[in-house]
């Protein structure tokens, strides 16, 4: 089944136990990364079992792509939500009550509707698969109170088995999950949190939008996303997007329905290549060709960060996760997270904020740092992070941090980093006059150096406890006890070289074991496919299948057969088109 109707040669490393457990009715829950397999862990067992699979979402926009894929697929599977007619939720049910139906997918307010499961208790239910199960956690990073009254599940139906799969969840939540499920001994599998083929950067945020304009213009015809905290920088972003010549677009709740769905779609289908977005956006997206995930601001947890740039890369291939960091940022969010209040919750959110400063502080790889906060240590470098492709330099930094010191002393401890940075560079700037800092011993001291220098510089001596930003007096540096022993030369300091320009990183990719002329051509094919089906070109084929469809060069289709992601469904539908533009580029070489 796994190879004739998914087009897969093997199961991925514990799918198959979790498929067993779900076959031999025990409740089971699933920890995979995103692209890392979840699906099918219940599509297959869908299959088996004699009715209906009820798949619980939050995301409509999901609902209709994995039916698409999986009617491609030959699979009888549909879905029932408030964007459909009344009549075609009656055809549903209709189809449900006859049996005609494998796998359905409803959110969990549709689920229990008594109407609705009354329909459930005619039909006969064999599996329900609880998708974004972290939703159901008073501790989850995502926490959604509708999914709570799904722990009635066990009681209206107490023989049918529940998996509940999500692709983030620490201890805490994972009991959470099971508690508010009633799972009984459940089964759980905890894949690896390892994406090896997802290269993670984190930039000082200096001047992130022309940081971003150089980011995305090494990123050639490449869908990605872009993430900001707000919605005002949202629209910001992606209009000056625009004025550069990106085809980006903005995507955020404040948006009406009807243009969030138009972006959502042509994102989709390869019409747009950016979208500019609050994280409103992005767990309904099943796009697997997105190549890199901007974060423009700093993210809250590191479950939501791991969950945003999981949406890169998910059909295996290289792909790029940049972050801009703000150290600037820290203080503020701290104190917006410490208004909740529920005192529990802060401290919870507090610690998850703080694991996420660690990691945007990090020098050591990244994916250690990240792997080691889910429960994953490994001793060696990933060799695909930022600072395992371009170590830090370390230097006697002692005088630079004597100079912004001492300059912050001299300036009364009552200004922020711009204008500390202005004295040392012997700005003529208005307020410098003012308030006669021109006259300071430490004016221009540091004028052969850049401002983007001296703010990594001043940021470093954040980090390391020498200065602290005071957010009550307008986030003003002040000396901590700490600065006193190197002001006066009893002690040295080390500091990193400032990292002003990494975007030599962007442009080291693994090599291309396949060819990219005929990796177009079937892109261009695949395209036109997809247009005269109505439906996003991935469902057709993903890119990773054309890739590998560009390095086999099958020529039969017992060849074709071979390519990863091609089954015998799709084979009948689009096998002849396919092998006829590769046959046409074989002849060709």
């Amino acid at each position: 089944m796994l190879t004739k109707i998914f087009g897969y040669d093997a199961f991925r490393m514990g799918q198959d136990k979790v498929i067993e457990s779900c076959i031999n009715q025990q409740d089971t829950l699933v920890l995979l990364p995103t692209g890392g397999g979840k699906s099918l862990c219940y599509q297959v067992p869908a299959l088996l079992l004699p009715n209906v699979t009820i798949v619980v979402t939050p995301l409509l926009s999901l609902m209709k792509d994995q039916v698409d894929q999986l009617n491609e697929l030959g699979i009888a599977a549909s879905y029932i939500n408030s964007q459909q007619t009344r009549q075609e939720q009656f055809q549903t049910l209709n189809q449900l009550q006859y049996g005609e139906i494998k796998i359905l997918y409803v959110s969990p307010e549709r689920l229990l509707q008594q109407r609705f499961l009354d329909h459930l208790h005619q039909a006969g239910v064999s599996l329900f698969a609880i998708d974004e199960a972290h939703c159901l956690s008073h501790w989850g990073h995502d926490f959604r109170a509708d999914y709570l009254r799904l722990g009635q599940i066990k009681n209206l139906f107490p023989h049918v088995p529940i998996m509940a799969l999500t692709a983030t969840a620490d201890k805490a939540t994972r009991f959470d999950i099971s508690h508010q499920l009633n799972l009984n001994d459940p089964y759980i599998h905890i894949g690896s949190f390892d994406r090896a083929n997802l290269r993670y950067t984190i930039e000082e945020k200096f001047k992130p939008l022309n940081q971003l304009l150089s980011f995305v213009g090494t990123q050639t015809d490449a869908c990605g996303v872009v993430y900001c905290s707000s919605r005002a920088r949202v629209d910001d972003v992606a209009e000056k997007l625009k004025q550069k010549g990106f085809n980006a677009a903005p995507y955020h709740a404040g948006h009406e329905n009807a243009h969030r769905i138009k972006v959502q779609e042509q994102f989709q289908r390869d019409q747009i290549q950016i979208v500019v977005a609050t994280v409103a956006f992005g767990m309904g997206i099943n796009k697997p060709n997105i190549r890199f995930v901007v974060h423009y601001d700093l993210p809250k947890t590191i479950e939501s960060y791991y969950q945003e740039t999981g949406r890169a890369g998910r059909d295996g291939l290289d792909a790029q996760c940049l972050m801009f960091f703000d150290s600037g940022d820290v203080p503020r969010i701290r104190r917006m997270i410490s208004d909740n209040q529920n005192e529990d919750r802060v401290k919870v959110e507090l610690q998850r904020f703080n694991a996420m400063v660690a990691l945007a502080d990090a020098q050591t790889c990244r994916r250690q740092v990240l792997l080691n906060y889910f429960n994953e240590p490994t001793t060696t470098g990933c060799g695909n992070c930022d600072i395992c492709l371009d170590p830090p330099t370390s230097f006697d930094g002692t005088l630079l941090a004597q100079q912004a010191m001492s300059c912050i002393y001299r300036s009364g401890q009552r200004f922020g980093i711009g204008h500390i940075i202005d004295i040392l560079r012997g700005s003529q700037g208005i307020r410098i006059k003012d308030h006669k800092h021109d006259e300071l011993s430490t004016y221009g001291i540091g004028k052969e150096q850049t401002h983007d220098y001296w703010l990594s510089i001043i940021r470093q001596l954040i980090h390391q406890g020498l200065i602290e930003q005071d957010i009550s007096r307008g986030s003003s540096l002040v000396l901590t006890e700490k600065a006193r022993p190197i002001l006066r030369s009893e002690s040295t300091l080390q500091l990193a070289v400032p990292r002003l320009n990494t975007k030599k990183l962007f442009e080291k990719a693994a090599p291309v074991n396949y060819d990219k002329r005929l990796f177009a051509r079937l892109k261009g094919l695949r395209k036109s496919i997809a247009e005269e089906h109505n439906v996003p070109p991935f469902v057709v084929f993903s890119d990773a299948t054309l890739a590998d469809m560009a390095d086999k060069l099958p020529t039969t289709p017992r060849d074709m057969l071979l390519v990863s992601g091609v089954g015998e469904t799709k084979l009948r539908r689009y096998g002849d088109a396919f092998l006829s533009v590769i046959n046409r580029h074989v002849s060709e070489l």
